[in-house]
């Protein structure tokens, strides 16, 4: 099977470097599973971008806000086939959070990016890895950040004909030091998920602390939970339930953390993220050791 990291884009200081996916958006009508150029390629870092007035004010905080939400295409929790990105674009400007983890984002073809609006509307940077494409747009995971990203790579995390998964991995640098943020959308199967999983913790491009935020697909303990659980720290394993979103029965969607502390964990249970997404959103607060 197949397992591969993309080279780091290295980003300038002061310098952003925005990369949108106009090779995608030129062969919209041809599915992922084409033997195109375009279908070898994913998963591919599509977009960094830096907002026009940044959000200030992470410094020298060494205790942070963050949360990740798996968006569900926009598609609400009704498994729609009309996406509205401006329910969960409000329930993550309701939440609040220094750095937001995507599962699940779509860039659309044919409208405006949810996403590069979202992020200028919060004074936030944005990196986007697609992890496949379809006939509505580019589909993949995305990180929303305060603080400047510094540098940013594509992990390719299929190793299954089944799933194709990735992960979108960024540092950013403050005056405390380097940060590293991972978010992901696991597999269903527990055998591939403890590959997946093996292959993001012995990343070597992982500097200071590190967070692993994401849709870890964990309905069940296995190798991958343990393998998180011992390499990583989490809420003492006590994971809110956040699937599916109306009545949540299962913990799927977790924050995970090396060289940091998660102090709490809770799902955002808000009367719209009950219908913004078929998941909860998880927010937590992370005590950073430097």
């Amino acid at each position: 099977m197949r397992r591969s990291f993309r080279d780091p884009i290295k980003l300038a200081k002061g310098h952003p470097v925005v990369r949108n996916s106009s090779d995608a958006k030129q062969q919209k009508h041809r599915p992922y599973r084409s033997k195109g150029r375009h279908a070898r390629a994913l998963p591919y870092l599509a977009l960094v971008r830096a907002p026009t007035s940044p959000s200030t004010g992470l410094a020298d905080k060494s205790e942070i806000l963050v949360a990740s939400y798996n968006v569900h295409r926009w598609a609400g929790s009704n498994r729609s086939r009309k996406t509205d990105p401006t329910r969960a674009s409000f329930v993550i400007a309701e939440m609040d959070a220094d750095i937001v983890a995507l599962q699940e984002a779509l860039r659309p073809f044919d409208s405006a990016d949810p996403l590069e609006q979202l992020a200028e509307d919060l004074g936030l940077h944005l990196a986007f890895v697609t992890t496949r494409v379809h006939r509505m747009g580019e589909v993949g995971n995305a990180v929303l950040s305060r603080w400047p990203i510094t540098s940013v790579f594509a992990l390719d995390l299929t190793h299954s004909r089944v799933e194709r998964r990735s992960a979108v991995a960024i540092q950013c640098a403050s005056e405390l030091g380097p940060l590293s943020i991972v978010a992901t959308h696991l597999s269903l199967v527990d055998r591939t998920r403890h590959r997946q999983v093996k292959s993001i913790l012995e990343h070597p491009l992982l500097q200071g602390p590190v967070l692993l935020m994401g849709d870890m697909n964990a309905w069940r303990r296995c190798k991958a939970s343990r393998a998180l659980e011992k390499e990583l720290v989490g809420e003492d394993g006590r994971w809110p339930r956040t699937f599916p979103a109306g009545r949540p029965l299962l913990a799927l969607d977790r924050v995970y953390a090396r060289g940091a502390k998660v102090v709490d964990v809770a799902a955002y249970s808000s009367k719209i993220a009950r219908n913004a997404s078929d998941h909860l959103p998880v927010r937590a607060r992370i005590k950073l050791e430097w």
